[in-house]
């Protein structure tokens, strides 16, 4: 691999790696402004932005945005994210320039013509009615609002059918103007190419941003309680049990990587064995930690009939507390595997791999080697582990999401008692 990275004199990262066995090219813009970067009166304009990116622009239809990337055999997508939003292509090694040449026209030349921002709208507005259909996403954004309730963080990406309707082409514009910077920007490519030719190509198409910093964000304030989405009529109960996590700038958050790959990141993991192996409790059980540029969350997914509920969390609340006793260097040693195993397949795809180093970028404001990040994880101990698991689980608010039909839950209060009420003894454990 031969990693490099550039900023061009506006601020904007241009960042590689070169693979020269590939043919094709993954190639990308990563913006750090998403759902939270928005006032509570834009609440859904960053998705709204994405999507009115393909809508045409000065010199292309929208039909001819992805005629023209597809001619070539590409393809051409967008995402909106909690803190970032990105544009990607990806082509065969000689079409960068055209690949370029798109996302530089959408991100600056979008006409944002009202006829187009209407019928925009109405397709988001389904996206949010599929959404709400669909219970595993509702939990999500219940659990998200309990952790950081009346926040940006906190409110759905995808914004609500009165904020989408309310918006004009101005409002897209100015929020535009606010957020999308040279230095809050990150140009990112892997596959089939040169360092230098995305440094020209990325001058000419985005040299003309502003060289402003980033809007400061509101700092995130964590709380946690409870959200009962009481649906009878579902056959499944969807549950997630979350707590604060880390910020991917502090220096824990690979142990709560860690933590999470050990209570529910495979087959092999204690939540997927005890739950859903030995009791059968449920279909679907795992662990996540999301980091955020201040906070993070970290959380149990559980999908399951209401015959088991009165069971489950027991069942769950005992295996965070079992941690204390018996984790040992065979289970951490196999949760660094995973995280390894997960940057390496990482490199072994184009458009894995630009993601990846743009996340670098946001995190780290360089590309870190894989030795080095593995290296990091490397290092961290069992007592590392336990210590992060005693401040997440016994000392501090979790938040309760479920939705369906949910009546016999364990309450969050009787969960934080439960959790609270041992007080490990980490010295004991070395």
């Amino acid at each position: 691999m031969t990693v490099n990275m550039t900023r061009l004199a506006n601020g904007m990262a241009v960042v590689s790696d070169e693979m020269p066995h590939l043919k094709s090219t993954s190639v990308g813009v990563w913006v750090n402004a998403g759902s939270r970067s928005e006032k509570r009166g834009e609440h859904g304009i960053s998705h709204l932005l994405e999507h009115m990116a393909f809508k045409g622009t000065k010199t292309r239809t929208s039909a001819q945005i992805v005629e023209e990337i597809e001619t070539v055999g590409g393809e051409v997508n967008a995402a909106t994210g909690i803190e970032n939003t990105s544009y990607f292509a990806r082509i065969l090694e000689d079409d960068l320039p055209l690949a370029i040449d798109i996302l530089g026209d959408i991100l600056v030349n979008s006409a944002f013509d009202a006829d187009e921002l209407e019928r925009e709208k109405q397709v988001i507005i389904q996206e949010i009615g599929a959404a709400y259909d669909m219970p595993e996403d509702r939990v999500f954004d219940h659990i998200l609002e309990l952790a950081f309730p009346d926040q940006a963080l906190g409110r759905p990406i995808l914004g609500t059918p009165e904020t989408v309707h309310a918006f004009v082409p101005d409002d897209i514009r100015t929020y535009m103007a606010t957020h999308y910077h040279g230095p809050n920007m990150i140009l990112a490519a892997a596959g089939a190419v040169r360092h230098e030719d995305l440094v020209k190509l990325g001058e000419k198409a985005f040299g003309g941003f502003s060289n402003r910093s980033a809007a400061r964000l509101e700092a995130a304030r964590y709380v946690g309680g409870e959200s009962r989405d009481l649906q009878k009529d579902l056959m499944e109960a969807q549950i997630v049990l979350g707590f604060e996590g880390r910020s991917y700038k502090e220096g824990d958050f690979y142990v709560a990587q860690l933590l999470a790959a050990i209570l529910g990141g495979g087959m092999s993991s204690r939540l997927f064995q005890e739950v859903r192996e030995k009791r059968g409790l449920c279909y679907s059980v795992y662990a996540f930690h999301w980091g955020f540029a201040d906070s993070g969350l970290f959380g149990i997914h559980a999908a399951t009939g209401s015959e088991h509920l009165d069971e489950l969390m027991p069942v769950i609340t005992g295996e965070l507390l079992r941690l204390f006793d018996d984790l040992g260097e065979k289970e951490l040693d196999r949760a660094r595997a995973q995280i390894k195993a997960g940057l390496l397949m990482g490199t072994e795809s184009p458009s894995s791999r630009a993601s990846q180093l743009a996340r670098q970028m946001t995190l780290y404001g360089r590309p870190r080697s894989l030795e080095e990040i593995e290296q990091t994880v490397a290092d961290i101990t069992v007592k590392d582990v336990l210590a992060l698991a005693e401040q997440l689980f016994t000392r501090s608010s979790p938040s309760l999401a479920s939705v369906g039909p949910v009546d016999s839950l364990m309450r969050v209060d009787e969960i934080a008692e439960r959790l609270g009420s041992r007080k490990p003894d980490l010295e004991k454990r070395g």
